[in-house]
């Protein structure tokens, strides 16, 4: 039996356990990780990330030592990966799209296809969109040779949830190394403001606040049918000949319509400004690939803790070396085994 790989939690959040339990299924290697989420307000597996480790479980033959709600030490072993169709439910509004990214790597090895139904959020504040998802960090993918297709069935605002999306996953012979320093000149640009149940005159301010700081031309207002939960967002998206970027916000409780919008366009004319490849969010998610990859590099703005915290973990599971600098506010990072 393989001797498991130690873990110390505190320092990150959930994404620590979600690349663990990725990087164990791909690779067969059991882990322990103690103090999960340690510096949270509430530390140990929430229901999302219970979730992630069940899933994780049902995909590979795993088992899971540890798994139940506010645990802070699990105990994880992989078994054999299994391409098949599967369906998972969050019950809160826990994000479908971390819990895909779970289990995408685990899912391309596979010599099938596999589709994927998972429920819960589609879109809230504490992690990437639906549309990031299927119009970022896929495309993304696709570049070093996976891919996977999404459809939306049911938007879930927080806090309700109740979203729906499926994913067909394409089986990849492995990842191809990436050098993406540079995005190339801005080809188009659109903000979106998708609402349900809520007066239009809200989601109007929204975007009139998002036009004032980033002018575009293709911008409106999405009116969504009747579903589970009232709410609204604002997704501001940037393609440019190499690469593509979409900031978003979310209305919150006790948050002004005009907040909502100027979040998401100031964070878009940030990353133009910048000059980066990427943006923050999909950097700390080509990590994980790049590594399965064996080398690779991209520019992206300064990043937050994530991203050391997640190399922690990758570096723990597979022999390789990340390199990280930074220059003229840019940061490179890099990768070789």
């Amino acid at each position: 039996m393989s001797k498991l790989i130690q873990l110390d939690g505190s320092s990150g959040g959930g994404q620590m356990l979600r690349t663990a339990l990725s990087l164990a299924m791909v690779t067969g290697k059991p882990f322990r990780m103690t103090k999960i989420r340690g510096q949270r307000r509430k530390p140990g597996l929430m229901r999302q990330h219970l979730t992630c480790v069940k899933a994780a479980c049902e995909v590979s033959g795993g088992t899971a030592d540890g798994a139940e709600i506010g645990s802070t030490e699990l105990v994880f072993r992989a078994g054999e990966v299994r391409h098949s169709s599967y369906r998972f439910s969050i019950g809160t509004a826990g994000s479908t799209s971390l819990l895909l990214q779970t289990l995408l790597p685990a899912l391309w090895s596979e010599e099938g296809p596999s589709m994927v139904r998972l429920e819960g959020g589609t879109h809230n504040p504490l992690a990437p969109p639906f549309d990031f998802i299927q119009r970022v960090f896929l495309p993304a993918m696709a570049k070093m040779g996976a891919k996977a297709t999404v459809r939306l069935l049911e938007t879930g605002f927080a806090p309700v949830g109740g979203g729906v999306i499926e994913c067909e996953v394409e089986p990849c012979a492995g990842f191809s190394e990436i050098d993406w320093t540079s995005r190339g000149g801005l080809k188009e640009k659109s903000i979106r403001v998708p609402v349900r149940e809520l007066p239009l005159s809200i989601a109007g301010r929204v975007l009139d606040a998002a036009l004032a700081v980033f002018p575009c031309e293709d911008a409106k207002v999405v009116a969504l049918p009747e579903g589970p939960g009232r709410g609204v967002a604002c997704l501001v998206e940037a393609g440019f000949t190499q690469g593509r970027e979409l900031c978003a916000s979310f209305g919150e409780q006790g948050m002004s319509s005009e907040k909502v919008g100027r979040r998401a366009a100031k964070m878009m004319t940030d990353f133009i400004g910048n000059g980066a490849a990427v943006g923050r969010h999909l950097a700390d998610q080509l990590l994980l690939p790049m590594a399965l990859a064996g080398g690779g590099r991209f520019t992206t703005m300064p990043p937050d803790n994530h991203v050391p915290s997640n190399i922690a973990v990758i570096e723990k599971f597979l022999p390789v070396k990340f390199e990280v600098s930074t220059k003229e506010g840019r940061c490179e990072i890099s990768v070789t085994s």
